[in-house]
């Protein structure tokens, strides 16, 4: 019996835990989500958010504040890979047009608490 509560005890907090994910996204990006939440990079900062750019949705998973060479995989709605921003290049630019200045995050999808 005491295994059949710890069982539905911890399925309970698997349940709640999927729940931080915000699924109003593409199923691609909701999949590539569930992925990223299973090897965070650090400890602190890792997330995924969603952003306007030039005229798309893009979809940016940061891999958190852990080092200086740490940085963000920027994909399209169709869950292509557009480019690695930060990292030990200090890549800025998608397209050749700067990313920050030039885009709107409209949500984050999931952060680690």
């Amino acid at each position: 019996m005491k295994k059949v509560r710890l069982l539905l005890i911890l399925s309970l907090f698997a349940l709640m835990g999927c729940e931080k994910i915000d699924k109003d996204c593409p199923d691609c990006i909701l999949k590539k989500t569930r992925e990223f939440v299973k090897r965070p990079i650090c400890d602190t900062g890792t997330s995924v958010s969603e952003w306007l750019f030039q005229g798309e949705y893009v979809y940016m998973f940061a891999d958190g504040n852990c080092g200086a060479d740490i940085g963000a995989s920027v994909y399209n709605q169709n869950c292509e890979f557009l480019e690695y921003l930060g990292g030990f290049a200090g890549i800025t630019k998608i397209n050749g047009v700067e990313f920050y200045p030039n885009a709107t995050r409209i949500k984050v999808i999931w952060q680690q608490d």
